[in-house]
């Protein structure tokens, strides 16, 4: 169950759950139910995004739970047209409003869309919003260690948080020291490599060898590299299977062998140095 998950410190003074379900592409509707199944199964952190269009269906699975608000940790994201300090702040309003909550947790640029040219003016509005107390913690997502840099260089506040593409067919160990250098959390975005990792015989002979499935191997395998995790799931006895995963740990045979599935073409989704999104 994930009442067993750690919280991992963040340098603002907060902790985020090390384990958290995530909502892409899941509709209003099964976002209700598949929330709610998660609260109920014992998370107790949701990952949306203005652009998944599912936010208004998070907050009503978190209304359906029933949980006090302070026992649910829930993390929104800025969409890229919407950067720039004005329109930063009236899409966080909406945010909130289709959320139904007087707060988030965790407020994050979604990407840092370089071309725009608006990610640091952005970035001065997430400083206000925190500063309200409308967001607790700000940070980041598919940020480049130069995209940081001009954070912290141009505001002197350094995100607390990097959600990136990361799977072990694309580990990004250089990002990753990058963040930590910077007193940066990394969290994981489609850790499962949406699915292409389940059939890898690697992973199935470690997941064999500890008797769970190759998604609880993959999930495990995130934990133990210290990172936050949020694999997506609408079925509620996958949502409960995914969170089995604090009942082992993987010994230094398994990570070697599982650090050795790292490919420079393993990346699936877009680069953020190229995106024009």
């Amino acid at each position: 169950m994930t009442d067993q998950a750690p919280r991992i410190p963040f340098s603002d003074g907060r902790a985020i759950p090390q384990l958290g379900l995530g909502v892409w592409r899941t509709p209003d509707d099964v976002a209700v139910t598949a929330v709610a199944a998660a609260l109920e199964a014992g998370y107790r952190h949701v990952d949306t995004a203005a652009v998944y269009e599912n936010e208004r269906g998070v907050g009503e699975g978190l209304r359906r739970a029933g949980l006090p608000r302070g026992d649910v940790f829930v993390t929104t994201k800025l969409w890229n047209e919407d950067q720039g300090y004005d329109s930063t702040l009236r899409a966080f309003d909406k945010s909130l409003e289709r959320l139904g909550l007087d707060h988030v947790d965790l407020y994050l640029i979604h990407w840092a869309s370089p071309w725009r040219g608006l990610f640091v003016d952005t970035w001065r509005a997430f400083i206000r919003l925190r500063e309200e107390g409308r967001v607790t913690s700000i940070g980041v997502s598919n940020f480049e260690a130069e995209h940081l840099d001009r954070l912290i260089e141009e505001t002197g506040v350094a995100p607390v948080i990097n959600q990136i593409e990361l799977h072990p067919r694309f580990q990004q160990r250089a990002l990753r020291e990058a963040n930590a250098a910077r007193g940066i959390v990394t969290e994981s975005w489609s850790p499962l490599g949406q699915g292409q990792l389940l059939a890898d015989p690697v992973v199935a002979r470690v997941a064999a060898k500890h008797g769970k499935t190759p998604a609880q191997t993959i999930i495990r395998w995130h934990i133990d590299n210290g990172l936050v995790v949020i694999p997506k799931s609408v079925t509620p006895s996958r949502i409960v299977e995914n969170a089995a995963v604090f009942d082992f740990r993987l010994d230094e045979d398994d990570m070697r062998a599982l650090a050795g599935l790292d490919s420079r073409d393993g990346r699936i989704g877009s680069n953020p140095m190229t995106a024009t999104f």
